[in-house]
């Protein structure tokens, strides 16, 4: 049993021994700043709260993918999570895409979209974000391979009780997705007792497994969450088009191509949701043999301490008038900072670029015509 002392209470472990991965190669843990859950996993392979070399996120969802059995019942949808698993997501299916490769992808997400069908709203009800929005396809054939899904593949970086998981799939059932015969949840790190569904063939997968408990602290300090959780059209418009997964696409290999000089430092720090395209920039500037790290730009509010050491916080890039948060980045850790948003570059936060004096923002808008 591993026992992990919070300001809050005290987080308890009992990873399985039979599982794929060592927790300890997966897993640091922090406090959030959130009066509904005290603790946080914090990923080390993830690329969020702690910068991760590239190749250390794709062997991760590789390793993910491949726990992905064969001949599921197809048409198969792939959901990642928002926010936080959106790029694991579309790893796992751009993985599962050698085995099925008219596999669908999608995210959830908490940005709306105006030219596309909402299909479901749901609820994460621990999160710092409650609402969940997923939406549908403008394009009628697309949108009705989603509709006739039979298997449904959810993607998150962990799973602690797997209570958003049947909101969701219960969501998807009132949409219309009648067909849904196997529902399979792959994450990082499961915890809880396996999803269970009537008249759904159910299995969890994950790298890790175990179970979890929590204690109180006698008198723990009470906390206030800033404001994050809105579901809402910023001052800043995002990308019209997105091409990673907040409408259903089946190929979200598109990024920006960037220059780098070999052993050059660089981090890339995507932002919010938009993740997917900024890592396979961050692969890119890999494979030219620059010294890579990635990380991203997030909505969660997490206390110091334990596996987070620095945490900046500035107005977010959307304009949503929310504070959004880098954690564990030192500028001087790096030649350069590439700061990617879907967004225009003039809505990145004068406070975080006054932060990394290195950075520089690339901005999916403005770089459209560079796509790859």
């Amino acid at each position: 049993m591993i026992h992990i002392q919070l300001n809050r209470g005290t987080l308890s472990l009992q990873p399985d021994e039979n599982s794929a991965w060592q927790w300890q190669d997966l897993l640091g843990f922090a406090e959030r700043i959130n009066p509904k859950r005290a603790f946080l996993f914090v990923s080390k392979v993830l690329g969020r709260h702690i910068p991760v070399s590239p190749d250390k996120i794709r062997h991760a969802f590789t390793d993910l993918a491949n726990l992905v059995p064969d001949d599921l019942p197809e048409p198969i949808l792939v959901i990642g999570m928002a926010e936080t698993a959106v790029g694991l997501g579309a790893g796992v299916h751009q993985v599962l895409q050698q085995r099925y490769p008219n596999a669908l992808y999608v995210t959830t997400t908490r940005h709306p979209v105006s030219d596309a069908p909402l299909l479901a709203r749901f609820l994460e009800e621990h999160s710092h974000a409650q609402d969940q929005l997923l939406y549908g396809s403008p394009d009628a054939q697309i949108h009705q391979q989603l509709l006739n899904s039979k298997t449904v593949i959810l993607v998150d970086d962990e799973a602690s009780t797997g209570k958003t998981f049947v909101n969701l799939v219960n969501a998807l059932q009132q949409a219309g997705l009648t067909a849904i015969s196997d529902v399979i949840t792959t994450t990082l790190v499961d915890w809880s007792a396996g999803l269970q569904i009537k008249g759904l063939h159910c299995q969890s997968l994950a790298l890790l497994k175990g179970q979890w408990q929590w204690q109180d602290a006698p008198n723990p300090p009470q906390i206030k969450m800033p404001k994050v959780d809105t579901v809402a059209h910023g001052h800043f418009e995002s990308l019209q088009h997105p091409t990673w997964g907040r409408v259903p696409i089946q190929q979200t290999g598109q990024y920006i191509q960037l220059k780098a000089q070999p052993n050059e430092r660089v981090l890339v720090l995507g932002s919010g949701e938009y993740v997917w395209s900024s890592f396979l920039l961050a692969e890119y500037l890999q494979q030219q043999g620059a010294a890579v790290k990635f990380s991203a730009i997030t909505r969660s509010p997490i206390a110091l301490g334990h596996a987070i050491q620095h945490a900046l916080a500035f107005s977010d890039n959307y304009g949503l008038g929310i504070q959004n948060f880098v954690y564990n980045v030192n500028p001087n850790d790096y030649d350069r900072i590439l700061i990617t948003v879907e967004t225009v570059a003039d809505s990145v936060a004068p406070e975080l670029l006054a932060a990394l004096p290195n950075a520089q923002v690339i901005s999916a808008v403005d770089f459209s015509h560079t796509f790859a």
